[in-house]
């Protein structure tokens, strides 16, 4: 007799689709089979049964420039609970002189007792610690102390490294058995095109994406991929949402860098031409900007094809008043929520419209993340894994509105859209967090992950 059993909903493993019930004993799967009993039974029919989703890219309050981003470690995490994902991965920012165990203790402080999922944090390496030789000796600690994953930029004044800068700190990374995650685009000459157009009058939303060519953000993710081979350190690419990006990502595998990527929902739904042009505009500024339509259809295929690996959020939410008084595209901080729908966004626009099958939304939403970031224990059904688990009903029909997310800002960028499948019922390490679509767990229920890559 087992403590609890899902029984009769269709069970998506890494070994395939099948009708079955799965049993848990305490934090873990024991067992999947058929007619397996339980001293409770949650019945499925009807469902899909799918590990929690895994978002390895979100940004809960977050400082930026004197503000904070709207969603706490526990609004957020809730939010991110109710869409079927239980474990997001955040990061540490180490201030000038900081060092990085004293950020990582700091970040954690924040999370440790609020959040209400399971979590993780990246390392960021600001401009001022990858410059400094010296601050890298810091980096095998950082791992030890569960943090394998180091966030570097190619953007943004104060963070951007050079490729002098980003060549040591891949060799400190590669050299301690880490694994970077990186933001690509080619931040100094952006700057240029951006003060260049504000000097000439433009200063509406669309001008931040005419500002940062899709090409410069592909040149730098080659430079980027290089670099990487020349230090033997693994590469993850944030955010790819143009179809250059993906050729960069697909060649550098091909020459043999050990390269991935991630897409978003944003960069999947929304077009530059018509929602950064829109009269709220500045609602959809993100970096790297919305494309088109035919990179849509690019960065779509290349999740299916497996040349894309993940589907994230860079959930990085501000309220309407933040995003929309900004003067000029230059000063809006940059963000979109997305943390609660992307399990059923994906499903709808990915599963429902036949761009891809069931298991292979799992495994972008789920096992993929899980495995490339060190999460052995999450993003897969099968015994001996965290009791994860999302009770998925496909035939369950949601039109997004604020009103009904979770999410602390006051708008979304999805409202209005009508998605088929949502989840139904959620659980965290075997104990049930969401029912019926409504959260009933505690926020610091959630722990703190460490991990190694």
């Amino acid at each position: 007799m087992y403590e609890l059993v899902i029984a009769n909903g269709l069970v998506i493993t890494p070994g395939g689709v099948i009708v079955a019930d799965l049993a848990i004993n305490g934090e873990e799967i024991v067992a999947i089979g058929f007619g397996l009993n339980g001293e409770r039974v949650i019945d499925a029919a009807g469902c899909y049964v799918i590990p929690g989703g895994v978002d390895p890219h979100v940004h809960l309050q977050m400082a930026l420039a004197g503000m904070i981003s709207t969603d706490t470690f526990t609004t957020g995490a809730i939010a991110a609970a109710c869409g079927g994902t239980t474990t997001i991965i955040d990061f540490a920012d180490p201030q000038p002189e900081q060092p990085m165990l004293d950020a990582l203790s700091a970040r954690r402080s924040e999370a440790d007792g609020q959040v209400a999922i399971d979590y993780a944090l990246h390392m960021t390496v600001p401009t001022w610690h990858g410059a400094d030789a010296g601050r890298l000796h810091e980096i095998p600690a950082v791992i030890a102390a569960g943090c394998p994953t180091f966030k570097l930029y190619q953007a943004y004044n104060r963070m951007e490294l050079d490729d002098v800068a980003l060549y040591r700190v891949m060799c400190a990374v590669g050299d301690a058995g880490g694994r970077v995650v990186l933001h690509s685009e080619t931040g100094p000459l952006l700057e240029v095109l951006r003060a260049e157009a504000v000097a000439a009058g433009h200063t509406a939303a669309i001008w931040h994406e005419r500002t940062r060519p899709a090409r410069l953000e592909a040149t730098a993710i080659h430079r980027a991929a290089e670099i990487a081979y020349l230090a033997g350190c693994p590469l993850y690419i944030f955010h790819v949402g143009c179809a250059e990006a993906v050729a960069e990502i697909v060649a550098a595998r091909l020459r043999g860098v050990d390269i991935v990527g991630e897409g978003c929902p944003q960069y999947l739904l929304f077009t530059a031409e018509k929602h950064l042009k829109s009269a709220d505009g500045n609602l959809y500024i993100c970096a790297p900007p919305l494309r088109s339509h035919e990179d849509q259809d690019v960065v779509w295929a290349a999740l299916a094809d497996d040349d894309l690996q993940v589907v994230s959020t860079d959930h990085c939410p501000w309220t309407r008043a933040e995003k929309l008084g900004a003067s000029s595209f230059t000063s809006v901080p940059g963000g979109i929520p997305s943390i609660e729908a992307r399990l059923s966004l994906i499903h709808h626009f990915g599963v429902v419209e036949e761009r891809m099958d069931l298991s292979r939304w799992v495994e972008i939403c789920c096992t993929n993340p899980a495995r490339l970031m060190g999460l052995d224990r999450k993003g897969a059904l099968l015994p001996g894994y965290d009791a994860d688990v999302v009770i998925f009903d496909p035939e369950r029909e949601k039109t997004i509105t604020v009103d009904a997310l979770h999410e602390a800002a006051d708008w979304t960028p999805y409202a209005g859209i009508s998605v088929a499948g949502w989840p139904r019922a959620v659980l965290l390490r075997g104990q049930l967090i969401v029912e019926d679509e409504h959260y009933v767990g505690q926020p610091g229920q959630g722990y703190f992950v460490a991990r190694e890559v």
